[in-house]
């Protein structure tokens, strides 16, 4: 179950068609840190009640971070058998790293941490960075195959770095948690992730809990040195249980069916009247895996570049102009409230068909998604990134929305316009407008800049009421390497 569940978000981060989106996107809505940013209480209370009864299945099921380390244990333990020891919970650490996590979420100042720990978050940027490009190139070997047989089933993509901090972090992260889960099973998730601290308080008062029959139980130790939480003290016969997370590897493990998962009272693993212990574990693990699905599906919201031109010669890549303000994406309302709320997962960059997303490097936003326009322009009828946002960071707008919603201006650079540089008559930006907020005026109509040119020739002047700053102007003049127009971001987003 948890390796499907894994398996299709991770599908839903790879797709850049937008297509899987549609049908499992609810998945990425139940993370527990997108649906608190999202004020989507219904997830929240469902996730929380989930662990009050089953005990922390949200971190064995439901996140793909938590999923992921399981992998990396389950390959380690194809090397060395009953590798695990009872180690006491780190408790300051924890509680410290999840006071520190909840202050940054508050004051907003510190949410690089939040982004950082915030283990979907982690899992989608490992995704995007790291598998998409080969997800991507194997999309590409695809389309190659099929091109030659007359099919168009696929298209080719480009795969180009969106960003190279993002990578940098993306790597770190993913070699960090893989030597912790191969060394020690779920380290990550019972010593750093706040999630897993905060999940991990309600669960000591869960209804359902693993609990061993002392009356059973020989001392064998298989439970514990096979608990990848590392909370089974066999010895004393007791579970930490904020930090089991309903595995039932124990289960499986122990010969003498000594540790049932079965109705308690309490916080801690007490014995249970002979009555509750006849239930048997198949039973337990089948309802539990039943219940938590239900539960969880209940909560969801419902070509090869051209390098040269056609006389051959060299085309130079577009350079990314220095912006006062950053664009944020339509649907974003506010910097304030976009920062407030992004966790950067990358879910939207990887969804952008047009690829104007990427993260942020700037130090206040980092990671966070931003526009840019040297490879394509924010089309208007695209709402891409608006629905598949879990955290509520880019608000859902309708297309009509979208086509009347000004996220920046656009800005002239005389010196970089080739009428003026080359003598040449150009107009693409007005050609490509979609709203007509750029018109071209005969040269000799501007005072500065008309003699010796001719009267053919003609410059831009721009109606910044009328301008959404969608990019196609940017996108689509000739000048190189700095574009002769640019798009200046706005603090925020208003309808015109």
């Amino acid at each position: 179950m948890a390796s499907l569940f894994a398996g299709l978000l991770t599908l839903m981060l790879l797709d850049f068609t937008g297509v899987l989106h549609t049908w499992l996107g609810w998945m990425a809505k139940v993370q527990f840190l997108p649906a608190v940013l999202a004020l989507n209480i219904g997830v929240v209370v469902c996730l929380l009640l989930l662990t009050l009864v089953f005990g922390r299945v949200y971190c064995s099921v439901i996140c793909p971070l938590g999923v992921f380390q399981d992998l990396v244990s389950w390959f380690a333990g194809k090397f060395r058998k009953n590798r695990f020891r009872y180690s006491k919970a780190l408790s300051k650490l924890r509680y410290i790293v999840l006071l520190l996590f909840i202050a940054s979420l508050l004051d907003g100042t510190g949410f690089l941490l939040v982004k950082l720990l915030a283990p979907y978050s982690a899992y989608g940027r490992m995704v995007s960075s790291l598998l998409q490009p080969i997800y991507i190139g194997m999309n590409n070997g695809l389309a190659w195959v099929a091109e030659r047989v007359g099919s168009y089933a696929f298209y080719s993509v480009d795969v180009w770095m969106k960003s190279l901090p993002l990578l940098g972090i993306a790597i770190l992260t993913f070699v960090v948690l893989v030597v912790l889960a191969w060394r020690g099973g779920r380290t990550y998730c019972n010593t750093i992730c706040p999630v897993g601290t905060l999940l991990g308080l309600v669960s000591r008062f869960s209804w359902m809990k693993p609990v061993i029959d002392t009356e059973k139980c020989n001392g064998c130790g298989l439970c514990e040195r096979n608990c990848k939480a590392s909370c089974i003290n066999s010895k004393g016969h007791d579970i930490d249980y904020s930090r089991c997370v309903a595995c039932m590897n124990c289960i499986d493990k122990c010969k003498r069916g000594a540790i049932k998962y079965v109705p308690v009272w309490g916080s801690k693993g007490k014995k249970v009247s002979n009555e509750a212990a006849t239930c048997s574990a198949d039973t337990s693990r089948r309802a539990f895996v039943l219940t938590a699905t239900a539960m969880a599906a209940g909560a969801a919201l419902k070509a090869e570049e051209k390098t040269v031109d056609g006389g051959l010669a060299e085309i130079l890549d577009k350079k990314v102009p220095k912006r006062q303000t950053a664009i944020l994406p339509p649907g974003a309302l506010t910097a304030k409230h976009f920062a407030d709320h992004c966790t950067a997962c990358q879910l939207c960059v990887s969804a952008c068909p047009n690829g104007v997303l990427r993260p942020s490097t700037s130090f206040e936003h980092f990671m966070q998604p931003e526009l840019s326009y040297e490879r394509g322009y924010c089309r208007p009828e695209c709402t891409r990134c608006s629905q598949v946002c879990p955290a509520g960071a880019i608000k859902p707008i309708t297309r009509e929305t979208k086509a009347s919603t000004q996220v920046g201006h656009a800005v002239w650079l005389r010196d970089n316009c080739i009428v003026l540089t080359d003598g040449v008559s150009c107009g693409n930006c007005e050609r490509h407008c979609p709203t007509g907020a750029i018109q071209m005026v005969p040269l000799d109509q501007d005072k500065g800049h008309g003699k010796g040119r001719g009267r053919s020739h003609s410059i831009p002047v721009i109606d910044v009421e009328r301008c959404i700053g969608c990019g196609a102007c940017e996108n689509l003049c000739p000048a190189r390497p700095y574009s002769a127009i640019y798009v200046e971001g706005h603090l925020a987003t208003k309808l015109i």
